[in-house]
């Protein structure tokens, strides 16, 4: 196992009807600025019921945020904050809207111009002030409400950005605010959630038992709960089940003292920036081909996945491998995502963009080993057609 620090210094709140209690939270001559995206939290009364939870404290809303949040939009909402004195944020939605206000909270006290903040990726923000932020859930998947992570769209690409600052001071994660999602949504969510854990599981071994069993009982928990939640609204312990998952993939549990992969990550990225299609959808459609293209480098990791999280006992190492990627593929299936580019109209003149895309933005050495390349890339998406 590798060195490592670790922090986390977000509250969570989970259950049922726990909004009321925000007024617990948000200190009481905070003023607020209550950030959504397309409008379904107005439509189910979500926004109405935090405004409700805020009491007398002043506040003012923020809507528009998009999937895949765009820098031009998010812009407004730090010209919105910093005209009305807000001095604190409240994200009401899934990983774009939480992701967006984040990016809102640094901009608002960034000096330099703020697409700045963009372009330091994981090595984080050189940001010395944010704004104070709270979540609440509505679309489990990114991990975004525990996390110090966003991902933010600018002049057609997306951008990674990184700062302990934009840790939320809490989050509600209520599993009744997700029952009016829809199915695909659903789907999405579990694959995102699922992809998180295998980018830190599936590289090579450090003997990091702790976070192995951790990560092993994450996937087999989404095994267990995502197709029940996919499939039934009213299954609410799979929904709790589920909704903690997500947030644990990737609020940095699973992370420190391991190799982390994140080029499934990477490349799904590229392919909803051109395309369009959901983050959580690309992941689950490149993941299988990565992993068949990587055996030889993730071997061990591979066969320690099919045998603890698959209960694959029986064959040589190499059928059991490839019974558990398999496997894994059929799972996306059965939350109705096809898995395979040509289903959404990309061909090789989108394959060649994709890789064109990524060598602008420098991913040219992806993987834990660095030596992911973009021939190798494009071998995988032409695999994945």
């Amino acid at each position: 196992m590798f060195k490592f620090n670790y922090y986390n210094p977000t509250q969570i709140v989970f259950g049922e009807d726990r909004i009321a209690e925000l007024d617990q939270h948000v200190p009481k001559d905070a003023k607020v600025m209550i950030v959504y995206g397309g409008g379904s939290a107005k439509k189910f009364g979500t926004i109405d019921k935090v405004a409700q939870a805020l009491g007398n404290r002043k506040t003012i809303e923020f809507s528009g945020v998009e999937p895949n949040p765009r820098f031009e939009t998010l812009l407004k909402g730090v010209e919105l904050a910093n005209e009305e004195g807000i001095d604190f944020l409240l994200a009401v939605g899934g990983g774009s809207v939480m992701d967006g206000t984040k990016f809102i909270a640094l901009a608002m006290h960034y000096d330099k111009e703020p697409q700045d903040i963009l372009f330091h990726g994981f090595k984080g923000v050189p940001a010395t002030k944010s704004t104070a932020i709270g979540c609440i859930v509505t679309l489990p998947a990114t991990g975004s409400e525990m996390n110090m992570g966003a991902v933010i769209t600018y002049d057609e690409q997306k951008y990674v950005l990184m700062s302990p600052l934009v840790f939320p001071k809490f989050s509600f994660l209520d599993p009744l605010l997700t029952k009016t999602l829809p199915k695909e949504q659903i789907a999405n969510g579990v694959a995102d959630a699922f992809v998180h854990v295998v980018e830190q599981y599936i590289t090579y071994p450090v003997d990091a038992r702790v976070q192995d069993r951790m990560s092993e009982g994450i996937l087999k928990t989404l095994i267990e709960v995502g197709p029940v939640t996919y499939n039934d609204n009213q299954d609410m312990s799979a929904r709790k089940n589920f909704m903690w998952s997500a947030t644990n993939a990737l609020n940095g549990i699973l992370a420190p003292g391991v190799p982390q992969d994140w080029a499934t990550h990477m490349i799904g990225h590229e392919i909803t920036s051109v395309f369009g299609i959901a983050h959580g959808r690309t992941l689950a459609i490149i993941l299988p081909y990565l992993l068949r293209a990587r055996k030889d480098k993730k071997r061990e990791k591979l066969l320690q996945y099919a045998e603890r999280v698959w209960d694959i006992s029986s064959g040589k190492d190499d059928e059991k491998i490839d019974q558990a990627i398999n496997k894994t593929e059929e799972f996306f299936n059965s939350l109705g995502i096809v898995t395979n580019l040509s289903h959404y109209g990309i061909d090789d003149n989108g394959i060649d963009t994709v890789i064109a895309n990524m060598e602008k933005m420098g991913l040219t050495a992806l993987s834990e080993t660095r030596d992911l390349g973009p021939e190798a890339i494009r071998e995988i998406l032409h695999a994945a057609r």
